[in-house]
């Protein structure tokens, strides 16, 4: 179950986030999934020809010629040295390239990379461009099928063909020369010095490679995959090309019966609010439209209470009000119930989930810990704010609607841990971690033993269930909550904080309505999947224009 998987640690976020911020790539190609699809990040030390040399983390290109060894040349005399530099490179035979480490992704959308011309050498015989796999590269991009190039010697483009083509001015050194694939259009562009110079070639094949190539001593070029900030700016294009594809989605041929589609979209709004127990406003916009409700009010507002328990971290109850209203429905689910049992073993921790007469005055405290919770983590019915939702519970939903559920926190004591029989990983050793209160309050006591057993149980339960990865992560997460005295600040903190209950609830909810005989998903959650989904096959079936179709904003408007 998607709604088992377990969270990342607090340092692990943070790093990601850091990474994100500097890997300029993952910014400008979004929609790229670099374990199907890598990204060009630098030249190949593999698919090159001989004459080419690589430094400087394989991002720049120098060439190097002959057989002589990478920066060595003949041991000649002044005037012969001078003569075998002005012949070597006369000849086509004396081309050489590299391409990148990885094809374009079609995912890219709009894919860009610019090459610095450190020094033109002796005659400036440099093509930058593209290639496919298996293309020559004893040869200068452009030359050969399926592979295309703009020179610098004499500004021409060359499209699978050893003629060339007018096309823009000569580079030299200094100069910065960009390439830009079009993944809609399949279309391929230069710039210089940050000036487009307009469409060079039209209809390219899928799964190019960025390529340069030269041919005389002492060329050299720096390349930038985009790690650095261009020096021509693609912005203007990249709102150009999700502009058309907004449009393209707008403009969509609709059904022509009158009404069908609004009639379409009020059916799938109605059933989204009657799936998460927006009682009250699936009434409302029932009125307004005319759309009926299929499920009983009654039964919208028992999974409205029963969600509401989920949120607030009274799990215990939670299961309870399910197996009264819903019977059969856990013991016909196994790996629900275990879900909801790690989830409540959690929330014992947290201090939410504790018998009636542990109840204080709405600060909640973890049995294993001598601080309260945190503020962000502590109040268990947050305050009501208009127009805020959480999967499924509406914070301004109406008293009736929530079933006079009132939410008050618990409050747990503290005391010492005892030996751990029946739970792998929490050992007495553990104790010595816990504080120990001075004034000997017998419900801490009574406190930790119940969490404890709790634990034993919920190991047995482990045992009788097919073991699995996602099993065995989630009960090692939730035991090594005790390994702490303050967990919310811990590695494994993260499982307390109040968002994770979300996907326990959303798992709950949904089984509620498959048991019920209804779609365990709905209609419009089902159709952004599907509509992701086809995203993904349009990147793996090298459609770029699924790089603009933002499905984030076309359902935000």
């Amino acid at each position: 179950m998607a709604a088992m998987g377990s969270g990342r640690g607090t340092m692990e976020v943070q790093n990601q986030v850091q990474s994100d911020t500097i890997d300029r790539l993952k910014l400008l190609y979004p929609n790229v999934n670099e374990d199907e699809t890598p990204l060009p990040r630098s030249w190949s030390t593999k698919d090159k020809f001989s004459y080419i040399g690589l430094s400087q983390n394989n991002l720049r290109v120098h060439y190097k010629g002959g057989t002589q060894g990478p920066g060595r040349r003949p041991h000649l005399p002044y005037l012969h040295l001078r003569l075998w530099m002005y012949r070597h490179g006369k000849t086509h035979k004396d081309a050489a390239s590299v391409r990148a480490t990885h094809p374009i992704p079609a995912a890219c959308g709009l894919y860009y990379f610019e090459v610095r011309i450190v020094s033109k050498g002796r005659d400036g015989y440099m093509g930058i461009g593209l290639s496919a796999h298996g293309v020559n590269m004893n040869r200068l991009p452009g030359w050969d099928k399926h592979s295309y190039g703009y020179h610098g010697d004499d500004g021409h483009s060359f499209c699978s063909s050893g003629t060339g083509q007018p096309y823009g001015p000569t580079f030299t050194t200094g100069d910065v020369i960009g390439c830009g694939v079009n993944l809609v259009d399949n279309t391929c562009f230069y710039t210089k010095n940050g000036h487009h110079l307009g469409v060079a070639f039209r209809g390219l094949p899928p799964n190019l490679y960025p390529t340069v190539g030269l041919q005389t001593p002492g060329e050299v070029v720096d390349a930038n995959f985009g790690q650095q900030p261009f020096v021509f700016d693609i912005e203007d294009m990249l709102r150009e090309l999700r502009a058309r594809t907004r449009l393209a989605i707008d403009e969509f041929p609709l059904p022509d019966e009158q009404g069908q589609w609004q009639q379409v979209l009020h059916r799938m709004v109605s059933t989204y609010l009657v799936h998460h127990g927006y009682c009250s406003t699936a009434q409302a916009f029932s009125r307004a439209t005319g759309q009926p409700i299929d499920e009983d009010i009654a039964s919208i507002k028992n999974r409205q209470r029963i969600s509401r328990l989920v949120l607030a971290g009274r799990v215990g109850e939670a299961l309870e009000a399910a197996r009264r209203l819903y019977p059969g429905l856990l013991d016909a689910d196994p790996d629900l119930l275990f879900l909801l049992k790690c989830r409540q073993f959690v929330e014992m921790v947290n201090g939410t989930d504790q018998p009636a007469e542990h109840e204080n005055n709405g600060m909640a405290t973890s049995v294993i810990s001598h601080t309260s919770r945190p503020p962000a983590a502590n109040t268990a019915t947050p305050t009501p704010t208009p127009a805020i939702h959480t999967n499924g519970v509406s914070s301004n939903e109406t008293k009736e609607d929530s079933g006079d559920v009132d939410m008050p926190a618990a409050n747990g004591t503290h005391g010492e841990l005892p030996l751990v029989k029946g739970m792998p990983g929490v050992t007495a050793s553990v104790a010595a971690l816990l504080p120990r209160r001075a004034d000997g309050e017998s419900g801490s006591r009574t406190s930790v033993e119940r969490m404890l057993a709790f634990g034993r149980e919920l190991y047995a339960m482990s045992q009788k269930l097919q073991q699995d990865h996602v099993h065995k992560s989630m009960l090692e997460d939730a035991f090594s909550l005790l390994a702490y005295s303050n967990p919310w600040d811990s590695p494994v903190g993260w499982q307390l904080e109040p968002v994770r209950r979300e996907a326990v609830c959303e798992a709950l909810n949904s089984a509620i309505l498959e048991w019920q005989g209804m779609g365990w998903v709905s209609p419009v959650e089902a159709c952004a999947a599907h509509s992701r989904d086809l995203l993904r096959r349009m990147a793996r079936a090298d459609l770029g224009a699924c790089a603009f179709a933002d499905l984030p904003a076309l359902l935000r408007r």
